[in-house]
């Protein structure tokens, strides 16, 4: 059985000192209730919605918001998906960039030893009523992580509604895929609908980690979920700020694949 905690935590615009302290103290306390795995949002160094705010407080992959996190995972010994800072991509070093200079919306998995065993930005940049399509780079690599009985893909929000990309993590191996989010208010029916649909149609866990926050013309609506490979949800939250904790048992996604082969029924022709 592995545990996951999902880390709704409250992000305020233009705040890094704030949300990181919020974020040290959700992965502890997810530490202490007996969590494998602590999930943190979208942007949840500076908010989504604070586009003004994105090339003041960005950071490469070695700055302080993960070296902090990684940190924090080693100490307390457990898995944090640290998801999601603004990256400032001339100042990463240590990983391969999708351009020399820029910003991306990005996320790091750290093993409980603290060594990093994922990086993922963004892919699908939003642009309705949004800037980040055009503040950002959008990522090009698709990877999983082996984390104790499960094998992690990431993608971040707006993904949610490219299906395509999810069949990727699960064509490398994927049973475990987390979705850090910041998703509004009045698109909730399709933030529900879309994440039970990756999980039924990919037969796969899937945990989508919301934001708890309200911006100027945005109001971020919480409701973290922990998706079952049926589509069941096995956890959840309201708006307010909270940890979410599920249990995962590993043999159920092989389970679920053999008993209604619908992935293997699929024709690529």
């Amino acid at each position: 059985m592995t545990t996951v905690a999902l880390a709704q935590i409250e992000v305020e615009a233009g705040d890094p000192a704030g949300n990181g302290r919020r974020a040290l103290e959700a992965v502890a306390e997810a530490a202490e209730r007996g969590a494998d795995l602590v999930a943190l949002p979208e942007l949840f160094t500076v908010g989504y919605f604070a586009f003004d705010c994105y090339e003041r407080y960005a950071e490469g992959l070695e700055g302080e918001t993960f070296t902090r996190l990684r940190e924090a995972a080693k100490d307390h010994g457990i898995a944090v998906l640290a998801g999601t800072i603004v990256e400032d991509l001339a100042a990463t070093e240590s990983v391969e960039t999708p351009a020399p200079e820029g910003l991306a919306n990005t996320a790091a998995l750290f093993d409980s030893n603290g060594d990093l065993e994922l990086v993922y930005r963004k892919h699908h940049l939003f642009g309705y009523e949004s800037a980040e399509n055009d503040l950002l780079v959008p990522g090009e690599h698709v990877g999983t992580a082996e984390l104790g009985e499960f094998t992690v893909g990431v993608t971040t929000c707006y993904d949610l509604r490219f299906p395509e990309l999810y069949r990727r993590l699960i064509d490398e191996g994927a049973d475990l895929i987390c979705v850090p989010s910041a998703w509004p208010y009045p698109r909730v029916e399709h933030w529900k609908t879309l994440s039970r649909a990756r999980a039924i149609e990919n037969q796969c866990y899937v945990a989508t980690i919301n934001g708890s926050a309200e911006f100027e013309d945005a109001t971020l609506l919480g409701r973290s979920t922990v998706y079952d490979p049926w589509g069941t949800t096995l956890a959840s939250s309201g708006d307010d700020p909270t940890l979410v904790m599920a249990d995962l048992e590993a043999g159920a996604v092989g389970r679920v694949r053999e008993g209604f082969p619908a992935l293997r029924d699929r024709r690529l022709d």
